[in-house]
Order: C-alpha cells, then structure tokens, then sequence
C-alpha cells in the first residue's frame, strides 16, 4: 500500500480471461479499458499475470514487467502488489487447455473502499459475495423471451 491504510482497503476480487487457442483476437481494446478504470479510480490493479499452457501440459507465467509490448498497461507496472502465488498460477493454469493463454487480474474496488471500511468500523464482516457471469444473464433473458414468446 502506498499512501492508503490497510484499514481503507476495498473488497479486492479477482477474474481470469482465457484466450482459446486460435479462438481468440487480441486486439489490445481490453488493456486500454482496464488502463482506463485504474486511471479513473473505479479499480486499482494489484496484480496481473499472463499464464500459458504448452501442449506438453507445462503452465508458463510472466509478470506485467515481463512483458515486452505493455501499451497501455505500462502505467500499471509501477503500482502492481503481485499478490499471487507460485500454486495460484498452476491452479488456473491447470483449467486451461494446451495452446490457451489467460490474463489473471488481482483488484481493488476502490469505488467500494469508503463502504467496506465503514462497514468493518461498524462491526460487519463480509460471509459470501459471488458475481453472475454475463454469459447467464444473457441466457436467461433469452429464456425468458422463448417462454414469453410460447405465451407462457
């Protein structure tokens, strides 16, 4: 932590994107967005990794300062927290398939800092959080619509 306490910390939530072998194009519009949510003070990246899977079934990570093309996400280097774990990266590494590369990103809500730390003032503890995937609000819409659709 730089100038900010651990006590004004903010939830900090992971996700992992996985790029299918020759499924995937990347385009960089992903970095340059996540550039732009740390930059605005919605999220602080603390950690952000590239793992990748050989055919031979070995997970190969790289550190953001490892990479030599960082565009947009040169501004980040400087503040990461490199938060995870020799045992985290096998962990992800092992769902992807040989030839998948993943981003693994470690962040800070800081929209939600000034919340979280009133609340533990207060004596609360956070028990459960979860996210609903895109992908399922997508899909049960959908369903939604075919049984609105079937007069249902």
């Amino acid at each position: 932590m730089t100038e900010r306490s651990l006590d004004e910390l903010g939830p900090v939530d992971y996700l992992v994107v996985e790029f299918p072998q020759g499924t995937s194009e990347l385009t960089g519009q992903g970095a340059l967005e996540l550039a732009k949510l740390h930059e605005a003070g919605i999220i602080r990246v603390m950690d952000l990794v590239i793992i990748a899977k050989a055919e031979d079934g070995t997970v190969m990570a790289q550190e953001l300062a490892d990479q030599e093309q960082l565009g947009e996400l040169a501004k980040l280097e400087i503040e990461l927290a490199e938060t995870l774990a020799e045992s985290d990266i096998e962990k992800f590494g092992h769902a992807l398939e040989p030839g998948d590369v993943a981003a693994v990103l470690i962040y800070e809500n800081l929209w939600a800092a000034p919340f979280a730390s009133a609340v533990r003032h207060a004596g609360g503890q956070l028990i459960a959080n979860g996210r609903i995937p895109v992908q399922s609000l997508i899909a049960a819409v959908e369903a939604d619509a075919e049984l609105f659709a079937q007069g249902a």
